[in-house]
């Protein structure tokens, strides 16, 4: 990994659906603020479903001053629509995006002509050159999808390939997990920031549900600690916060290149892992 730039640090939001949630957003994102993170990114919805409402999102907190990286994938969209939502973030001053293969929506399957990430990317840095830092997504622990860790390191090839400048990893709770999964990209001739996705324990019901759909691993000891708590909502989200601040601070002390937070639209957790790890003084201490 190519780790000679300042660490960099961010945090994650999906758009709301209702009134209701874009007003709870906007109060989380007010808090989130405060914390100083490098850039602030926007989920995009399977098969575009929220392509609205991240660019809503992202020119609003643009316009109120936060760095945003709008997520982008093909979905059910043609390469037209791609075109005129890369021309609208362009003239808003964005200068950052997150490229994905996104998840597609039910009955469209083989009638989509752009399908992975890597031709996304080609797209974009066709249309529009350098304008963008580029962010891609990658998989310490393989993709559900993928056939063998060999394949899906080459997946991600591809997608450096064609020009992202850097990846954010789904989320994971073993280090080395993620130290081996680094090293091996290293040996591919990979050599862009691997940032960890890191992902704030809060309700169990939850993280074990979109763990078994994305294909991150609870450890078994982390397991059985987390349905021993039952419905003590509290004192799970404070061991949460310890395990995972223990896990940040193994992942950057073996030198990964920064964090970036899925906050499900949730300010305190993200809040109490930046304090424990000082992140702030962490990234000043960086600065030239």
């Amino acid at each position: 990994m190519d780790v000679s730039n300042p660490s960099k640090f961010s945090i994650e939001f999906f758009p709301p659906r209702t009134q209701a949630g874009e007003a709870k957003l906007d109060t989380v994102h007010a808090e989130l603020c405060k914390l100083n993170p490098d850039f602030f990114s926007v989920t995009y919805g399977a098969g575009g479903s929220t392509k609205a409402g991240t660019a809503q999102i992202v020119l609003r907190y643009h316009a109120a001053g936060s760095v945003c990286a709008p997520h982008l994938s093909f979905g059910g969209a043609d390469e037209e629509e791609i075109r005129q939502l890369l021309q609208s973030y362009i003239d808003a001053g964005i200068r950052r995006l997150v490229a994905l293969r996104g998840d597609m929506p039910s009955g469209v399957g083989a009638s989509v002509q752009h399908h992975y990430a890597n031709e996304l990317v080609e797209f974009i840095r066709r249309e529009t050159g350098d304008h963008f830092h580029i962010d891609v997504a990658c998989y310490p622990e393989i993709h559900p999808e993928s056939k063998s860790y060999a394949s899906d390191v080459d997946f991600f090839k591809r997608k450096v390939d064609a020009g992202a400048n850097s990846a954010i990893t789904q989320y994971f709770y073993n280090p080395d997990a993620y130290f081996r999964f680094a090293d091996y990209c290293g040996d591919a001739g990979i050599t862009i920031p691997i940032v960890p996705g890191i992902m704030p324990i809060g309700n169990y019901a939850n993280l074990a549900r979109f763990s078994a759909n994305c294909g991150a691993e609870i450890p078994r000891w982390l397991d059985k600690r987390l349905q021993g708590f039952g419905d003590d909502v509290e004192s799970l989200r404070s061991f949460g916060i310890d395990v995972v601040s223990e896990l940040c601070e193994d992942l950057l002390a073996g030198g990964a290149p920064g964090l970036h937070f899925y906050s499900m639209n949730l300010s305190q957790s993200v809040s109490q892992i930046w304090t424990n790890l000082d992140l702030g003084k962490r990234n000043q201490n960086e600065l030239p």
